[in-house]
């Protein structure tokens, strides 16, 4: 069991495991270099052949101990909702695509376990965003956008403040950085924004 306890920190680094049938990735603290991993907090599986989304972050890989579980509240739905829970099922809130503004620029909205919006996330560049989905119908280009090093970068906010964001590390492997350090009361629970660095990959294909 990890002696890490995410609620302590507001600097993150993620990154994808190579693994052929599931989706998997490394949660750590961001290390003193910025773009490495510090001391491990979890990782986080995707359950493959699910009708509903189902992601489950683990303290280590003996899945003994459960830190927070990421599952839809459709099958499917342009509007997806998703809930998190802790380890006991009770809730820690949701993720939210916001579909209108996604569009354009991927948006997010999260929810606090009794439902009050606590923040959002936008893609930070809008004509990478355009340009990251023209290449994805380029005829044979777009069934390999995911590998070609294009900035997939998201702001967070808290109302109009800024509290950061999150940044591709670009590299053979989908590695990321998070930093929330503007949420200075930490009143935001780090496992929900976890979930949602997280699930911006994994629900999108990324």
């Amino acid at each position: 069991m990890t002696s890490v306890d995410p609620s302590q920190h507001d600097r993150f680094f993620f990154v994808q495991r190579i693994r052929p049938m599931v989706n998997q990735y490394e949660v750590s603290t961001l290390g003193e270099d910025g773009s490495s991993a510090g001391e491990p907090i979890c990782f986080v599986e995707q359950k493959r052949m699910k009708l509903k989304e189902d992601l489950r972050a683990f303290t280590d890989d003996s899945k003994t101990s459960e830190l927070f579980r990421i599952k839809a509240q459709q099958v499917w739905d342009p509007r997806a909702r998703y809930d998190v829970t802790d380890s006991s099922g009770q809730p820690v809130g949701q993720l939210a695509k916001v579909f209108g503004k996604s569009l354009l620029r991927s948006t997010w909205r999260l929810y606090g376990a009794t439902g009050e919006e606590v923040a959002w996330a936008r893609e930070r560049s809008l004509a990478v965003a355009l340009f990251r989905r023209l290449v994805g119908f380029v005829p044979l280009i777009g069934g390999f956008a995911e590998w070609l090093p294009i900035p997939y970068h998201f702001d967070y906010h808290v109302g109009d403040e800024p509290i950061g964001g999150l940044e591709r590390i670009l590299g053979l492997r989908d590695r990321y950085r998070l930093d929330v350090s503007g949420d200075v009361e930490r009143k935001i629970d780090r496992r929900l924004v976890l979930a949602l660095a997280v699930g911006m990959d994994a629900l999108q294909a990324r």
